[in-house]
């Protein structure tokens, strides 16, 4: 008798331990613990984190982070924080949560154009990944780098071609640098190598080029009549007079700055700086802003004519009247000059 009492005791301390178990795993492993109404939440880990950073995000996704904790423990999670960028998705299990942030960093669509200096870039890059925009600049200025790599501090910002990137969100700005040089050498193929070397320009010249064309026109259709423009200039020995370089220059002053010119006059034209390209014949040192890759493929197959000059269409903004002589395009020059000073715009 007193050997079948110990037996009931056994049997049922075990199931009481057994149901214990159960609901632990319950809990901790099944039952969905997501706590907001979205199909997903992410998370952000940065790097270094340990988990009461990593807590300290989940607690308000989550019903019950006290099993949570549980599980991570169980799991060893709490030693073992990986950062990046993760998925929770509603209805999720403490298990489930635990292998998506363990494992799963969900890259993102990084994208930039438009940036006008890599200090802009930095900034613009730093609110996209974890780096932030003083170290981005700092690799992006890496002066051995630039050595390294065939770039100036003219030239640097040309590395960095503008388009939509995946990438994961804990990238560094070593790798973000590295990542954009890997891109730079893919899109600088062979093929276009060869366009570069058959008009008599390096990658970085096409890229100074195509900077201007962008500045004069972001109209793609008529980008490759504007590169055809210059490259007639190039190919006589006449001076490129584009007015966007003057503008560069002219904002590099005192003088100028935090300020917007809106009409090109005779005293820009007289800036000493090697980007005045009204005194200095030739290509300026390096690119004045960051161009389309559809003005960098203008430049690669400009078009082929005998224009050498164009000036703003007034009944088409945004477009250009194309000229082949001086006095055509005084003419069309004039024609836009009064539609400036209609609109009150004298600098």
């Amino acid at each position: 008798m007193y050997i079948k009492k110990i037996l009931l005791a056994i049997v049922v301390i075990g199931l009481v331990v057994a149901a214990f178990f159960a609901n632990f795993v319950y809990k901790a492993m099944l039952k969905p613990n997501t706590a907001f109404n979205n199909e997903s939440a992410f998370v952000f880990i940065p790097s270094n984190s340990n988990y009461e950073t990593v807590r300290s995000q989940l607690e308000p996704l989550l019903l019950d982070i006290a099993s949570f904790d549980d599980l991570a423990e169980q799991k060893k999670y709490v030693s073992n924080i990986k950062a990046g960028r993760y998925e929770i998705k509603k209805g999720m299990t403490n298990n489930d949560i635990i292998n998506s942030i363990r494992s799963k960093n969900r890259p993102i669509k990084l994208s930039f154009n438009n940036q006008e200096t890599l200090e802009k870039l930095a900034g613009r890059v730093a609110l996209q990944i974890e780096a932030d925009s003083l170290s981005l600049l700092n690799a992006m200025q890496d002066k051995s780098f630039w050595s390294e790599s065939n770039f100036n501090e003219a030239t640097a910002l040309g590395m960095y071609l503008p388009n939509s990137y995946e990438f994961f969100w804990n990238t560094s700005a070593e790798q973000f640098r590295g990542r954009m040089l890997k891109e730079y050498k893919r899109f600088w193929n062979n093929s276009r190598l060869d366009k570069a070397k058959s008009i008599g320009l390096t990658p970085n010249e096409v890229i100074a080029l195509a900077s201007i064309v962008y500045e004069e026109s972001k109209q793609a259709a008529e980008q490759p009549r504007i590169a055809g423009v210059y490259m007639n200039r190039i190919r006589i020995g006449m001076p490129l007079q584009a007015d966007p370089t003057l503008k560069f220059a002219a904002y590099k002053l005192p003088k100028y700055q935090n300020t917007v010119i809106k009409r090109v006059l005779n005293e820009h034209k007289d800036i000493d700086s090697p980007y005045n390209t009204y005194k200095n014949a030739g290509l300026p040192p390096g690119l004045i802003a960051m161009p389309d890759i559809s003005a960098i493929n203008a430049v690669l197959s400009y078009e082929k004519h005998k224009y050498l000059y164009f000036a703003a269409d007034p009944k088409r903004l945004g477009f250009h009247k194309f000229a082949k002589t001086l006095s055509q395009h005084n003419a069309n020059a004039r024609a836009y000059h009064r539609y400036l000073s209609s609109q009150g715009i004298n600098k």
